[in-house]
């Protein structure tokens, strides 16, 4: 089985080392690795070059960004299972191996691993992998989170939903994650308890710089699923209490029922409320309860909405941090 891996890079040479080695070292038999370089000018095509003999496929050239740059890798891309590996994180030994035996059953169409999350070539926290929630499709959107780097999909998923969104700079993984749900369901999808990668945090990575860019684009989804749903009065709810503006550019997603968007923006309010209770933003998080339908929600899902409810509306602030503390 080829499994292709696509690394996008742009200016990462204190890195992308470690991680063209984590990659060539894994000694699978039938590997396609792709570099696309953004056009690097900090000594990274220096060390591209120096494995480019490994390499099946690298540039360096502008882009427009690293959605595209992965897109521009997906489309030259032959294997039968696919991922990217960003230039600044890496794979333990014998990661591909590993996910190649996950996949020796045809009817696995996704396979979620875990990883490590290092900082300072230390591991600082262990991830459970992408979240699953099974028979629970809603909830699986509605509070959506995808760990790109040990999620590995076979060609023909893109192939038959498209590549990434390059309007999108940070959850574009998220989204098609989504977009993945929304045509094959939760179906095929096999959870490892393997860590096959390493996820490196630090100052410059967006995901420690750009949180708050984060969370704006996640909102933006949710209201633009809401929009097309024609769920207007969550779309007027969304703009006044947590985007604070209309949309500019709304994305567009293929969804099979009304009925399950709404479903699923009830579960994306019910994280949103839990999130704005956690920063002791209570008002916030009072409106937002107060717009969810119980009846959209498992029983587990109702439980935890009447404890947030209940702890904000009757506990001041300062209860609320020693609440976190026993939590």
């Amino acid at each position: 089985m080829r499994l292709t891996i696509i690394t996008p890079s742009f200016n990462q040479a204190q890195y992308i080392e470690q991680t063209i080695e984590s990659v060539l070292s894994q000694n699978y038999s039938d590997l396609e690795y792709i570099v696309i370089d953004g056009g690097s000018t900090d000594g990274s095509l220096d060390i591209i070059k120096k494995h480019e003999k490994h390499l099946t496929y690298w540039v360096s050239e502008p882009d427009r960004g690293q959605s595209h740059a992965i897109n521009k890798g997906l489309q030259l891309a032959t294997g039968e299972v696919v991922n990217w590996l960003n230039s600044d994180d890496y794979y333990e030994s014998n990661a591909l191996n590993t996910i190649a035996e996950a996949f020796a059953n045809p009817n696995i169409n996704a396979v979620c691993a875990r990883s490590n999350i290092v900082r300072n070539e230390s591991i600082v926290q262990q991830s459970n992998g992408t979240d699953i929630y099974i028979n629970n499709l809603a909830k699986t959107i509605g509070w959506a989170r995808i760990d790109q780097p040990e999620t590995f999909f076979r060609k023909s998923s893109y192939e038959k939903i498209g590549g990434l969104n390059e309007g999108l700079h940070y959850i574009m993984d998220k989204e098609w994650w989504i977009r993945y749900l929304f045509a094959f369901g939760l179906e095929g999808i096999k959870q490892i308890d393997d860590r096959i990668v390493n996820f490196r945090l630090h100052d410059q990575s967006k995901t420690e710089s750009k949180k708050k860019q984060f969370e704006y684009e996640n909102d933006q989804l949710y209201w633009s699923l809401a929009k097309q749903a024609g769920l207007i009065n969550i779309n007027s709810f969304l703009e006044e209490t947590i985007l604070h503006q209309k949309p500019i550019s709304p994305t567009q997603l293929w969804f099979p029922s009304v009925e399950l968007v709404e479903q699923i923006i009830h579960y994306y309010l019910l994280l949103k409320a839990d999130q704005q209770y956690y920063q002791l933003n209570l008002n916030t998080a009072r409106k937002i309860l107060g717009q969810i339908k119980p009846e959209y929600l498992g029983v587990e899902d109702q439980r935890l909405m009447k404890k947030l409810s209940f702890r904000a509306k009757y506990l001041p602030a300062p209860f609320v941090k020693i609440i976190r503390q026993w939590k």
